[in-house]
């Protein structure tokens, strides 16, 4: 495993962290998530990526238990907050009052005394973006998180909150979380341009396009049983806008990119998102151990232009690069 700072801040995260959106606590039985986490403590990750709504708080929970007796100096806790966590009015969004309660809810949940990186889960369209910033301030001065972030933020967004940080001597960001893969490419035009003058590094999610980029789908075929397209608990909705014969298609062509350079499909993919040099670390999620042990052999492979330009050519214009379709919902609408 190898390490890449965050940011411009002095704190070192793996290139690949596990993260459990959609396993802990859902997909996974509590049992199976505790040894991918050994797994993954074991294969050099020290970053672990979270949210206080995976599995309606559940994820937290599951993964405050695998890390009891881990040394916490040994690893990085990354959580948010946004999304809904209760029926109340008041139990979602970036209001001083949500954030509290959450960032509180977080620390039980977890079993620990402070967080590493707190992010902001989504851009709040209702809450004044003053009281969201001076609220994540607070924490950081309380000692209850060390470092700040967001998640699918555009740049505008973006460069409006640096600047009520600069002008208040506030804690800057340091990082961002977007979805990013070879299908889905957003954040290049804009907001990677502004991270890297800014010093934020991007922390991203589904590097492997929800499974797609594994090559396992293919076209014309059914999905394998138990696969994440098959399981309404694990996210097939959202894979779903993956499942078109001419983007499995297109995927397939990468397998004998990924064997020329003795590489797994998902590895190909994982180190091609780490080639962004603004890219601080990937996540990865996973459902045995075996899996994490496969992913993390991405990390240190550097690939060549002649490879980068053969991806390319065959996802065609298949990739997602309008950086419109990097945007919020409104969690109280």
């Amino acid at each position: 495993m190898e390490y890449r700072r965050l940011g411009s801040s002095g704190m070192y995260v793996s290139e690949i962290s596990y993260g459990n959106w959609i396993t802990h606590g859902s997909q996974v039985e509590q049992d199976a998530a505790i040894k991918c986490v050994k797994a993954a403590l074991g294969e050099g990750i020290t970053t672990f990526d979270t949210a206080d709504v995976y599995a309606g708080t559940r994820a937290e929970v599951v993964l405050g238990k695998a890390l009891k007796g881990v040394k916490r100096e040994s690893y990085e806790l990354f959580t948010k907050v946004y999304f809904p966590t209760g029926t109340g009015k008041n139990d979602r969004g970036l209001s001083r009052k949500h954030i509290m309660e959450s960032v509180h809810a977080s620390l039980r949940r977890l079993n620990t005394d402070h967080i590493d990186l707190y992010q902001m889960h989504r851009f709040d369209f209702e809450s004044p973006i003053e009281e969201s910033l001076q609220a994540f301030e607070d924490l950081v001065r309380q000692g209850k998180v060390n470092y700040i972030g967001f998640s699918e933020w555009n740049a505008s967004q973006i460069q409006s909150a640096l600047g009520i940080q600069k002008a208040n001597g506030w804690t800057r960001f340091v990082s961002s979380q977007p979805q990013y893969s070879m299908l889905w490419r957003v954040i290049e035009k804009e907001v990677v341009p502004l991270s890297e003058k800014e010093g934020i590094g991007q922390i991203v999610w589904s590097p492997l396009a929800q499974g797609i980029l594994t090559g396992k789908y293919l076209p014309g075929k059914k999905p394998p049983a138990g696969s994440r397209a098959t399981d309404k608990k694990s996210g097939s909705d959202f894979i779903s806008r993956w499942m078109q014969d001419d983007i499995l298609s297109a995927v397939q062509k990468l397998a004998p990119i990924a064997a020329e350079n003795g590489l797994t499909m998902s590895q190909l993919a994982l180190a091609w998102a780490l080639s962004n040099k603004n890219v601080s670390s990937v996540i990865m999620g996973a459902t045995k151990p075996s899996q994490v042990k496969d992913n993390v052999k991405a990390s240190g492979v550097k690939l060549d232009a002649s490879t980068m330009s053969a991806i390319d050519k065959a996802l065609g214009k298949l990739p997602e690069t309008d950086p419109s379709k990097n945007e919020s919902p409104n969690p109280r609408a």
